[in-house]
């Protein structure tokens, strides 16, 4: 038997890889099939079941895609009702594979059809727990999504049936069962997960704050505090997740087209495309096509994609180093954004070598702000970063108008000042000077190196520091 657990950072994601004499099943599969089928073939294995723990909503699944290329099963829990073929288990069904077992427990909570994968070795074992978004290290799934696509699922609703299936399901489980969680920190999923993306269900009994004794009304209170409001697109992605969706290697085929620097222009004017530009952040600053957005490839780039462009049919034009631009379109893919309709052949420096208009941001370093600051109390410093972040410790004076947000609140940011933004690296703050400059904010200088910077300057005056928060 093998077991091996793909991960992907940029969505703070894990895919699994079960097989057993020459069968494999694959679990919560991203968009591009390759990866999994080649791992099977150079395995001389067959992929016998695609195992969805739910309709995701942070990610498409390449569930459809792979069933049809390998002949695969998809497989759901209870009460799920895909719009295409695959096969609803029954909670307790075993599926055979190869001499293991997969057992099927219905856990509702996460979502209504959310269930969990229990592993069985060859010796009629209980080894290892495939969780989805049901439990994660240190947390357990939110209970509010599904209300964003069926509306009498309340989140307290969820909740109940969450602490249901944890306690009737979950923890009547052996110690040394190994969970396999469907995310880890950084994912929109939980609010608490932790960066170990394995753990024994023994050590998560002790440590993980939902999986405490409690009465059902302060299990609710307990995963309902703290919970900000999930990223638009998510509800988008459920129903993809339900309804099916263009083959990837389309997407890919589309988004993957070459244009000269007169086909480009041409496009984005004839589809009113947006242009994003997934350069270095302070590359971009230098220079840029004008009402372009920077949102950088080597940061959580699908996750702000998803985050503030609201409409996934959004044709989308890119600007990226050629090596990159299939990186490019596959993570727009994963989180439903197939309507990249190519790339700028040559990049960023063809715009500039056929001597098109363009645009730069001013930046500064931190030193600098803080000659600013001193000279002017009223300096206008903005705070992009996340609420939590802002709260733990922040610039005295600086406004907190978080990227997550830009969209509701740019009346919120002054156009006849001085702006200076910062977020905690410098990854955020471009994004957000980049989508402001596109709609008319002229005023914006970007903070290199963010609130790190900002703080080992020693020379601004800082919030009294609450706890830790680390951020790109």
């Amino acid at each position: 038997m093998k077991i091996e657990q793909i991960y992907t950072g940029c969505l703070a994601h894990g895919a699994y890889y079960i097989e057993s004499e020459g069968e494999v099943a694959i679990i919560d599969p991203l968009r591009e099939t390759k990866p999994y089928i080649q791992k099977a073939a150079r395995n001389d294995a067959k992929i016998k079941y695609v195992l969805e723990t739910h309709f995701h909503a942070d990610f498409v699944s390449g569930h459809i895609d792979l069933a049809k290329e390998s002949g695969a099963t998809i497989v759901y829990g209870p009460t799920a009702k895909p719009g295409f073929t695959a096969h609803v288990a029954a909670d307790g069904e075993i599926l055979p594979l190869g001499k293991v077992q997969i057992k099927v427990l219905h856990t509702p909570g996460h979502t209504m059809e959310s269930s969990c994968f229990l592993l069985i070795d060859e010796n009629g074992n209980e080894t290892a727990i495939f969780t989805g978004d049901t439990l994660f290290i240190g947390d357990v799934g939110r209970p509010d999504l599904a209300q964003k696509v069926i509306a009498e699922l309340t989140q307290d609703k969820l909740a109940r049936h969450l602490y249901q299936s944890l306690n009737t399901k979950i923890l009547p489980l052996a110690d040394d069962i190994i969970v396999y969680p469907g995310h880890g920190a950084g994912s929109a999923c939980g609010k608490n997960m932790s960066k170990e993306t394995t753990d024994t269900l023994g050590n998560q009994k002790k440590t993980n704050y939902a999986l405490q004794p409690m009465t059902e009304d302060a299990f609710v209170t307990a995963i309902l505090d703290g919970l900000t409001p999930p990223p638009q697109y998510f509800p988008m992605n459920v129903l993809m997740n339900i309804q099916g969706y263009d083959s990837f290697s389309f997407v890919l085929q589309r988004g993957t087209q070459e244009l000269s620097v007169a086909a480009f222009e041409a496009a984005a004017e004839e589809t009113e495309a947006l242009v994003i530009d997934t350069r270095d952040p302070q590359t971009f600053a230098k220079g840029y096509i004008p009402n372009s957005i920077n949102i950088g490839i080597d940061g959580t780039f699908a996750p702000w994609v998803g985050t503030l462009v609201t409409d996934l049919q959004q044709p989308i034009l890119l600007v990226a180093d050629d090596d990159k631009v299939e990186e490019v379109v596959t993570r727009l893919a994963r989180v439903g954004y197939d309507n990249a309709i190519g790339f700028l052949q040559g990049g960023f420096e063809s715009w500039k070598k056929a001597g098109k208009e363009i645009d730069t941001i001013p930046t500064l370093s931190a030193d600098a702000l803080a000659v600013i600051k001193e000279s002017d109390p009223e300096t206008f410093i903005l705070d992009a970063r996340r609420k939590s972040e802002y709260d733990a410790e922040h610039i005295l004076d600086a406004v907190n108008i978080p990227l997550d947000y830009l969209n509701d609140n740019m009346q919120s940011v002054p156009k006849d000042k001085p702006v200076y933004v910062h977020c905690a690296g410098g990854y955020r703050s471009m994004i957000y000077c980049s989508i402001l400059k596109a709609r008319g904010f002229t005023n914006l200088i970007d903070v290199q190196g963010g609130f790190k910077a900002i703080k080992e300057t020693g020379k601004f005056r800082i919030t009294d520091y609450v706890c830790p928060t680390t951020m790109l």
